[in-house]
């Protein structure tokens, strides 16, 4: 299936998912260098391009015992509203596109970028799909998406820059990172501690990342540890530029 032309439309990640009807839809944020699943292995699962790189290569091995077939597309992604978005986009090119990889064999794509980011960070997403092979009478079968975040770098430098606080909305609170810089910023291990020791849990499995000039929210389950006279909350998490520990301040909604 090859990905329409229209430039303007856009699509979220589960809409995505939903009109390929997969069965798993695995977005992974992982911190190590080869990701694998269905016996297939892909690496790397975070591509990096620093300033003056525009290409860079996507190594997809099957390890299974049967050959199998599988597609990818870029899309240029944002976060508007704090949402991941993927809008159709050929910045990034893919060669191959479509693959048939052998059991046992290693299938080697190109990504391309055909313009250098400027002023600030460009973002995109790999969507690596394995194509499923004809039905088998009573066999199940499970396929594989995974979505490989894409940095590219201009020729400036570029930094994250993310300030954080807690948000009352009615009954719901947010830890809210805004993050005014050049570059990404990805967040992970979030502990929220309140001045008598009691953890506030914020909402698991949801993506670290923050893009540069983007707003994320996290849900915070445990608000009723949260004390209505309050006035700060202990942060600490670990982010791509280094350790995070400060007191973020509690602010009514916007």
């Amino acid at each position: 299936m090859v990905p329409p032309t229209n430039k303007a439309a856009t699509i979220s990640c589960r809409r995505v998912a939903a009109a390929n009807s997969l069965v798993a839809f695995l977005i992974l944020f992982l911190a190590f260098g080869a990701a694998g699943a269905q016996s297939l292995k892909v690496l790397p699962v975070n591509i990096q391009m620093p300033p003056g790189q525009m290409a860079a290569t996507l190594t997809v091995i099957n390890e299974g015992s049967t050959e199998t077939a599988i597609q990818i597309r870029a899309y240029a992604w944002s976060q508007p509203d704090g949402n991941d978005q993927l809008s159709i986009s050929d910045e990034v090119l893919a060669s191959p596109p479509l693959a048939s990889i052998a059991a046992g064999a290693t299938q080697v794509i190109r990504l391309i970028l055909r313009h250098a980011p400027q002023g600030r960070e460009g973002t995109y997403r790999i969507l690596l799909d394995q194509i499923p092979s004809a039905a088998v009478p009573g066999v199940v079968q499970i396929v594989l998406r995974l979505s490989i975040p894409i940095f590219a770098q201009p020729m400036t430098r570029t930094a994250p820059h993310v300030q954080f606080h807690i948000e009352r909305d009615g009954e719901q609170v947010y830890l809210v990172g805004i993050n005014d810089g050049l570059r990404h910023e990805a967040i992970r291990d979030i502990v929220l501690s309140t001045s008598d020791g009691h953890k506030l849990k914020t909402e698991s499995g949801a993506s670290p990342y923050i893009l540069a000039g983007t707003t994320r929210r996290w849900p915070i389950a445990t608000q009723g540890a949260l004390q209505p006279s309050s006035e700060t909350v202990r942060m600490t998490a670990h982010a791509e530029s280094g350790a995070i520990e400060q007191q973020v301040r509690i602010v009514g909604a916007p």
